[in-house]
């Protein structure tokens, strides 16, 4: 099985890095966290998500016949690494889920969150929710750009929720129990993304600021942390490309525990690079570890990746004695 990117692939994650960067730059990002943390309400950007529909973002996975691009959930995972490295706000997992099913997901149209638990995120800025609940209260969210709401007596629409579509391509409501979902892959996807931008403002920081006349990159302890930092995104973008690839549980797991991993750590090394700075609104670095903490709480617990992945090396193991 060959792992590597196709020249239409690469294209693909460079064409949505371009998209990333004229719908929402980094100065908008950080204009909207400080705005966000200083009273101001959270609305979605209605022309953005319109934009991102234009774009093909939600119907990526839909069928040419269909409005779609027919392409597949490896596609799909390279073009949210994007949205993730570029923090891009809004419930863009459970509209593009429900892209081909509710009328105008696909196109950007219809805002779609879905009740997954006891906090649900972007519930009064979307047109749709999956699921049910009897009462919802607004609480404040670690991050400033994902509004959440505490949701009482709250049931999930089915097999929407967590995932929604298998990597074989079966339609909301058919997800086999432990099988491989889309949703948890794009969310692993996101992390892969953030991952890779603190490491890259780190790198950067560290080759521009300065002390006792040189570099801080020149000194051990920080080229470590930078290394450290490599070593995890690149692991994890792999197990999340590999899992997209072979539609494996066992590897799925292994790409969810690595992904969130790298996300929380990476954050956490790109602020100790940066200091204090790291902190204030004028970076970026502290919004992505609030990110990944938000998209750490989506589906499957740590434990429970654990102990499918355990049982899939388990299973590996007995097949072969």
């Amino acid at each position: 099985m060959d792992f590597r990117l196709t020249e239409d692939q690469r294209a693909l994650a460079d064409g949505t890095r371009g998209l990333m960067a004229r719908l929402y730059p980094a100065g908008r990002l950080r204009e909207d966290a400080a705005g966000a943390a200083a009273g101001t309400p959270v609305t979605l950007d209605r022309g953005m998500w319109r934009a991102l529909g234009e774009a093909g973002f939600f119907a990526l996975r839909l069928p040419e016949e269909r409005g779609g691009l027919g392409l597949g959930l490896p596609e799909a995972v390279l073009v949210f690494e994007e949205a993730g490295r570029a923090l891009l706000p809004g419930p863009l997992v459970t509209t593009h889920l429900a892209a081909g099913w509710v009328p105008g997901a696909a196109e950007g149209g219809t805002v779609v969150t879905a009740v997954d638990g006891e906090l649900t995120e972007w519930l009064e800025a979307s047109d749709r929710v999956l699921g049910s609940y009897d009462k919802a209260e607004p609480v404040r969210s670690v991050d400033p750009l994902t509004p959440l709401h505490r949701v009482v007596g709250g049931e999930p629409a089915g097999g929407v929720v967590g995932g929604g579509v298998t990597a074989g391509g079966v339609t909301a409501g058919g997800v086999t129990t432990g099988g491989v979902t889309a949703g948890e892959l794009l969310t692993c996807a996101q992390q892969t993304g953030s991952a890779a931008r603190t490491l890259e403002l780190a790198v950067r920081h560290a080759t521009t600021r300065e002390q006792f006349g040189r570099p801080i990159g020149s000194f051990q302890a920080v080229k470590h942390l930078c290394a450290d930092m490599l070593v995890r995104a690149e692991m994890a973008r792999t197990a999340v490309h590999a899992a997209a690839v072979s539609g494996d549980p066992g590897e799925a797991a292994a790409a969810r525990l690595l992904a969130d991993e790298a996300a929380v750590r990476n954050a956490r090394d790109c602020l100790q690079v940066f200091g204090g700075m790291g902190f204030t609104w004028e970076a970026e670095v502290h919004l992505h570890i609030k990110r990944s903490w938000i998209l750490r709480s989506r589906g499957r617990s740590v434990a429970e990746c654990e102990e499918r992945l355990a049982e899939s090396l388990l299973d590996e193991t007995l097949c072969g004695i």
